[in-house]
């Protein structure tokens, strides 16, 4: 168990790691500028993490846990499509906020990472499906209100939804502009829309 002093040390790299890999990537970050932005040695960054790969994992913790935070919040009094469509607003809005800079945290991590190391690609995919469940739950709670047909099966549609939603986040980082996630957003939620019940609440 590390010492308080030992926590913020910890936390001070994985924080420098952080904003690196969101400025440069994972390729492009490295132990010696990690060092001097955490105001640390190389002989601390060892103490705590075996190599950078080690790091990398940390950062890709760290980095999903501040993006399922987010969307737990935004998720969590879903129970219509009209809330639904508040919380794609939500998601909008903070991407116009960054003019599509970075992307999705998770996203750009899983492109880096996933093809280079096994322990970070399980993470991401554990993130993901964190993510899925999270919308799946507000999906299956407009079932129990009989918004949403039994017929909907959630957990496929939180993953077409999750999916829509990352292609959408790449094309606007590319593009410097939110159509592309408006439209890819709106799409998947159309579809989630036909299976309302009534009209009145979609």
């Amino acid at each position: 168990m590390p010492t308080p002093r030992g926590a913020a040390t910890r936390t001070r790299i994985i924080e420098a790691a952080a904003g690196l890999v969101a400025a440069r990537g994972v390729a492009g970050t490295t132990l010696d500028e990690v060092m001097e932005i955490s105001g640390t040695s190389k002989s601390q960054i060892y103490h705590y993490f075996a190599h950078k790969d080690a790091l990398m994992a940390a950062v890709v913790k760290v980095q999903s846990q501040a993006v399922l935070d987010f969307q737990a919040d935004c998720l969590s009094e879903v129970r219509s499509i009209a809330g639904l469509r508040q919380w794609r607003d939500r998601v909008v809005e903070l991407n116009r906020s960054n003019r599509g800079v970075g992307g999705c945290p998770i996203g750009s991590l899983a492109s880096e990472l996933a093809e280079r190391s096994e322990p970070a690609r399980t993470l991401l995919e554990k993130s993901f499906q964190l993510w899925e469940c999270h919308i799946a739950t507000a999906l299956g709670a407009m079932q129990d209100l009989r918004v949403l047909s039994q017929r909907a099966q959630p957990h496929d549609l939180a993953i077409a939804l999750v999916s829509a939603l990352q292609g959408g986040l790449l094309l606007a980082q590319t593009t410097r502009t939110t159509r592309p996630l408006e439209l890819a957003l709106d799409m998947a939620i159309d579809h989630i829309a036909s299976y309302c019940i009534r009209s009145r609440h979609t």
